[in-house]
């Protein structure tokens, strides 16, 4: 099959949600296969900065396009406005550079997030999403499932948080999970976001 042959069958919208770890990783899997099978991807990360994450340095390396427009904090209760513009920018800024028809893969990382913490709404996303040239295949990432984008996407996989390394104190390792340091007890919120709960958490080095 050739490579216009496989841009001919994309188009879909896929989500990847889920309290359990994997979300952005499979979103990088993908992107890796897509890219080794000549199709043009792009990275938008919604609330991660240009902090030298792991993925960051792996797609510079590989030559997979990564914006990451994210702030430097985590977003807790009420959204200050410029958190709510930082996430509107992503959007702008993604939908700018689906409209160029360049990209075939587009993942937008944590973007399912930036609707759950009120930055951005499932009706605004998806507006967006549907000014894409159809040949665009879409991949959503982050927590906060809401009924529109589950009415609207092709394929959604939900991880399940079985086990993890935190419940026997076993703190995030470098280029494994996402690297921040915990200033409260896994146990009281593994039921949240533990990223974006509401206890203090605060950046440590990146993966």
């Amino acid at each position: 099959m050739t490579e216009e042959n496989i841009r001919e069958e994309l188009g879909l919208v896929q989500i990847y949600t889920g309290n359990g770890k994997g979300k952005t990783t499979a979103s990088l899997g993908l992107a890796l296969r897509a890219s080794g099978r000549g199709l043009k991807v792009l990275i938008i990360q919604f609330l991660k900065p240009s902090d030298g994450y792991g993925e960051q340095i792996a797609c510079e390396k590989l030559g997979i396009e990564i914006h990451s427009m994210g702030m430097d904090h985590f977003v807790f209760g009420e959204p200050k406005p410029e958190d709510i513009k930082c996430a509107k920018d992503a959007l702008a800024e993604s939908e700018k550079l689906i409209g160029t028809g360049k990209y075939d893969l587009v993942v937008l990382d944590e973007a399912m997030n930036a609707v759950r913490l009120k930055l951005i709404t499932s009706e605004e996303l998806i507006e967006s999403l549907e000014r894409r040239p159809k040949h665009v295949e879409i991949v959503l990432t982050g927590r906060g499932m809401t009924p529109q984008l589950e009415e609207y996407a092709d394929l959604i996989t939900e991880m399940r948080l079985v086990k993890h390394p935190m419940d026997k104190g076993i703190g995030a390792r470098k280029g494994i999970e996402y690297r921040i340091a915990f200033m409260a007890c896994w146990h009281l919120t593994r039921d949240t976001c533990p990223r974006y709960s509401t206890a203090t958490v605060r950046r440590t080095t990146s993966t």
